[in-house]
């Protein structure tokens, strides 16, 4: 009886320590085959973009769809779940778009959790809630807007003990840390050797 409790216990511990990885694969798709409920909510914003793609991707929990574009000389990428309901839209930034006393805090923490990193990405995250009617969540991100809801998304290769790995880092608006996950190199399936 003592060994099915440990065996368990052990595959508990397993469960737990694999969902703070980040299994994620982006595959391109047409217009067509994106959620119409989802392209009903961005229509209207796609008329002066430029560069535009959609993108399903497979996550280890969830299937997401993401339309990328180019607006206002700015990269957004909008993300709807599988049903075509708003996740979220995410502006591609640089360091310096980050006010300064939350950029200092991050830097702080970056430098604490890893040995050596190198930052690969920045995008400014503006999730959907319940307080805030969808419609309006949009026209703050296509505004620009720095608000307390939106959050910081790094993605960053970092090195802990001796291996570098790439991960995604959240933070609040403030600096603060809310999580941190091992992510999956770029899919290079298009490439032929």
């Amino acid at each position: 009886m003592k060994s099915y409790s440990l065996l368990t216990l052990l595959i508990l511990i397993g469960c737990f320590v694999n969902a703070q990885n980040k299994y994620e694969r982006e595959y391109r798709i047409r217009k067509s085959q994106f959620p119409s409920t989802a392209m009903d909510l961005i229509d209207d914003t796609l008329d002066d973009a430029k560069r535009i793609r959609f993108y399903r991707e497979t996550d280890s929990t969830k299937i997401s769809y993401e339309a990328k574009f180019k607006k206002d000389r700015l990269w957004y990428s909008v993300e709807f779940d599988e049903d075509g309901t708003l996740e979220d839209v995410e502006i591609l930034i640089k360091e310096v778009d980050i006010p300064s006393d939350p950029l200092e805090k991050i830097l702080k923490y970056l430098d604490n959790s890893f040995t050596k990193y190198r930052i690969k990405r920045i995008q400014q995250q503006y999730p959907i809630s319940k307080e805030e009617p969808t419609e309006k969540t949009i026209r703050n991100a296509f505004q620009n807007l720095i608000l307390p809801s939106i959050n910081y998304e790094f993605i960053v290769a970092g090195k802990k003990d001796k291996e570098y790995f790439d991960y995604e880092l959240l933070f609040g608006s403030d600096g603060s840390f809310k999580k941190m996950r091992k992510t999956l190199p770029p899919n290079y399936d298009h490439v032929l050797y």
